[in-house]
């Protein structure tokens, strides 16, 4: 049986209309309590297939005598809109045709690409279900009065606890009090937090990534900053550029796999970008973004480790296990852990038992073993998209280092990225073109491909099905005049 067929209804709220306000017909109170649930039903109140509460439990609710309920049930049964049956108790039968009715439906969503090669999601078919519903329920178990209660508004000690001690040994991140790490409920929701701190003492403005995640300078604004766009090379960051804004004292800055470009922050930029930080007093907020997954090398040690005076370091758990979740953290200088404690009496914050249970993923080694089959994974998907690349689209530049859970494809010229994504989108393929992501104006056409949440199977088909699009449009960029270079959306 559908799951809309076994919805109980026995909350609803129904409006009877009083006996002096009502109709001749209606006056009784059973032909009242008719006309309330004849009401709820035709409005969508209460669904086809909903239960209704038995005679004698609604009869006390409403007060009023068992007989008025069970007149109202028969003749609503009479006209249609219930049905009776022994052993199941009294459901809506009645649809309404959506023909014939006044109430406004939102429109269906277009249908999900069936090849999803966008940036953004990892393999959602391999979260350990197992595994987290074995440690939820452990916790659970073993929970406390306490546990159950208000917990501290940096998240529970046990987490942590923990959290720090991977940081420590997995990222080379530094912390001298567990004070200093709060949880989030992802990096957004950090970036948020911090900018509303930063904001609070007198800061105007933070340089962002250009290409960047966009959400992140939307937090920035939302936290009453003005988000400054800073280029990004092919080594990472250029930081140099931040003399170019002497009023700006904070950055937000993806070192160790920048989004989108894909590339890695380079020594001397990291070591120039704390230079800056030192000379004008600022904070520089880390997005430690997919860092986990770096295929041809141990991926690089975090900023935080290296000057944690200066650094706050963000993650979360969107790429490694799910954005479901929503766990995520920060660890931040000690004096900017005063101003958020101080800022903020109750932050919103993970489901408490949700943090135990992956407080016992990470205690257990779980948590790394999960890692290490997703990163024998990605590497493995990512080698087969890059080599179907250079077999369907030979010559076309793939940048981006081997690492994390998505690529970028640099188009012929004179192919529009905006055109290809949606011939793309047409044949059922899901990319993002590059241009979403640039602060301002449009550059090279490029193309944003993920392999996080598409199966090794569909890879070369959805390649296959780009190619074909990049074709049809390197074709028409040749037979016309020799213009513009074309691509992407204009500001």
């Amino acid at each position: 049986m559908p799951e809309s067929q076994t919805n109980p209804a026995w909350d609803v709220l129904l409006e009877l209309p009083s006996a002096s306000s009502a109709g001749a017909a209606v006056r009784t109170l059973h032909g009242r309590l008719t006309s309330a649930l004849r009401t709820a039903i035709r409005s969508g109140r209460v669904v086809a297939g909903a239960t209704l509460p038995p005679s004698r439990a609604l009869a006390a609710d409403l007060g009023c005598s068992r007989w008025a309920v069970t007149e109202a049930y028969a003749q609503l049964v009479a006209e249609g809109y219930l049905e009776a049956r022994p052993g199941s108790g009294t459901r809506v039968r009645w649809v309404q045709d959506d023909r014939a009715s006044d109430v406004r439906r939102a429109p269906s969503a277009p249908p999900r690409a069936r090849m999803d090669l966008a940036p953004g999601l990892p393999d959602l078919r391999a979260f350990p279900r197992a595994r987290w519903a074995e440690a939820l329920r452990a916790v659970t178990a073993r929970a406390t009065a306490t546990d159950l209660g208000y917990v501290d508004p940096a998240g529970h000690e046990d987490l942590r606890a923990v959290l720090i001690e991977y940081l420590q040994r997995s990222r080379a991140a530094s912390a001298s009090s567990s004070a200093q790490l709060m949880l989030t409920t992802s990096t957004t929701s950090g970036v948020r937090r911090l900018c509303r701190a930063l904001a609070a003492t007198g800061h105007r403005s933070v340089a962002v990534e250009d290409p960047g995640w966009p959400r992140l300078s939307a937090a920035v604004r939302e936290a009453g900053l003005e988000p400054f766009p800073v280029a990004v090379d092919d080594l990472g960051l250029r930081v140099a550029d931040l003399g170019a804004w002497p009023s700006v004292r904070a950055v937000l800055t993806a070192p160790a796999h920048q989004f989108p470009n894909g590339v890695v922050m380079a020594p001397e930029r990291r070591a120039a970008l704390l230079r800056w930080a030192g000379h004008v007093e600022a904070l520089v907020i880390e997005d430690d973004y997919d860092s986990e997954f770096r295929y041809d090398r141990p991926p690089v040690s975090t900023l935080q480790g290296m000057e944690p005076r200066r650094v706050a370091l963000l993650g979360s758990l969107s790429k490694t296990l799910s954005p479901a979740v929503r766990i995520g953290w920060m660890l931040v200088p000690g004096p900017w852990a005063d101003v958020l404690s101080h800022l903020e009496s109750t932050p919103s914050l993970p489901p408490t038992l949700d943090q135990l249970a992956f407080a016992r993923l990470l205690a257990s080694g779980a948590y790394d073993t999960h890692l290490r089959r997703s990163r024998r994974t990605y590497r493995a998907r990512r080698d087969l998209l890059v080599a179907e690349l250079a077999r369907l689209l030979p010559g076309v530049e793939v940048s981006g280092v081997a690492a994390g859970l998505h690529l970028v494809v640099n188009l012929p010229d004179g192919v529009p990225a905006s055109s290809v994504v949606r011939g793309a989108e047409a044949r059922g393929v899901h990319v993002a073109d590059l241009d979403r992501y640039r602060a301002g104006g449009s550059g090279p056409p490029a193309v944003v491909l993920g392999y996080g949440n598409i199966t090794d199977a569909l890879v070369p088909q959805a390649v296959a099905l780009l190619a074909d699009v990049v074709a049809e449009h390197r074709t028409g960029a040749r037979s016309r005049p020799a213009g513009r270079r074309g691509g992407g959306r204009t500001s």
